[in-house]
């Protein structure tokens, strides 16, 4: 069914404001879902810092192509779906991997990514659910900065273990020698 003009000019700046309030899109081919398979999608995404779209190709095209973008036309054919990723694009990558697993052959399938103003392909969006979380990615920097200070503070420490050890040791020694004196 064909939209009006005005209905379009609507969508179009829809779109273009989540674009420019997400850090990526996530893309998608879907057939024959239920609406209580929509809404549990639309739901998860949302707890995972996103928000699905069923989008008009060439409107979401045209938006990307005017920010930069070049993109792919054999990723937006058909039904398409676009999660615009407002905390980070890694979980919403996770949960559509997720979702292409759940759902018969065919019925729901990755298509692409954008992210910082690249398109990735099927494969590469894919692949995006494999990434760390930034905050696995900031425990690991963190764990590095610390690394050299947790070894110094071992290499401290075992000389001070070494002359205590050499001090109880002595002390060891005067009171095991001390007897032995008194009783001479």
């Amino acid at each position: 069914m064909a939209i009006s003009r005005t209905r379009k000019e609507e969508l179009y700046q829809e779109y273009t404001e989540q674009y420019q309030k997400s850090n990526g899109i996530m893309l998608a081919h879907y057939r024959n879902l239920t609406v209580a398979q929509m809404q549990a999608m639309r739901r998860r995404a949302r707890e995972q810092g996103g928000q699905i779209f069923v989008v008009k190709n060439t409107l979401l095209r045209n938006i990307l192509e005017e920010h930069g973008v070049k993109t792919l036309t054999d990723m937006m054919t058909g039904p398409t779906l676009a999660v615009f990723c407002y905390k980070g694009i890694q979980p919403l990558s996770k949960l559509f991997n997720e979702f292409a697993k759940d759902f018969e052959e065919g019925q729901f399938t990755v298509r692409g990514a954008v992210l910082e103003g690249r398109m990735y392909n099927a494969a590469e969006a894919v692949r995006l659910a494999d990434m760390p979380s930034r905050e696995q990615l900031l425990a690991q920097v963190l764990g590095t900065i610390n690394a050299p200070a947790s070894q110094m503070v071992g290499v401290v420490a075992s000389g001070v273990r070494q002359i205590l050890n050499v001090l109880q040791a002595y002390v060891d020694k005067l009171e095991g020698g001390a007897p032995a004196e008194a009783a001479a």
